[in-house]
């Protein structure tokens, strides 16, 4: 599956980038995640439909500042986590339940939250 970007009114959720438009790697830092296979992962994760997983972003600058995921289950559900960097709890806050309406909605998968 393709990457879906989804508007989220205040706040913008696309996938995660590390080219050379956009380099989301020093705000996953920020969020203690360091990987350098880190972006790949997630998009990986998108082609095999084992994890999707969005950048939730000021809709003006596209800067990160929160990550939301739906990781698919066979018993019909999906386990959605986040995390945000400091100050921007709102937005995960905004990116969950966004992503909770996706999941039920696009994929007809019953969201749970861990």
């Amino acid at each position: 599956m393709e990457p879906i970007e989804i508007n989220a009114g205040t706040w913008y959720l696309r996938a995660l980038r590390a080219d050379d438009r956009i380099d989301d790697r020093p705000a996953l830092a920020e969020g203690g995640i360091t990987d350098p296979a880190y972006v790949a992962l997630r998009i990986a994760g998108w082609v095999e439909e084992t994890h999707f997983s969005w950048a939730v972003c000021e809709p003006t600058t596209a800067e990160m500042v929160a990550e939301v995921g739906a990781t698919p289950a066979e018993d019909g559900t999906a386990a959605l986590t986040g995390w945000a960097r400091t100050g921007y709890e709102p937005a995960l806050a905004a990116g969950l339940t966004t992503v909770r309406r996706f999941v039920e909605g696009g994929l007809g998968l019953r969201p749970i939250t861990r």
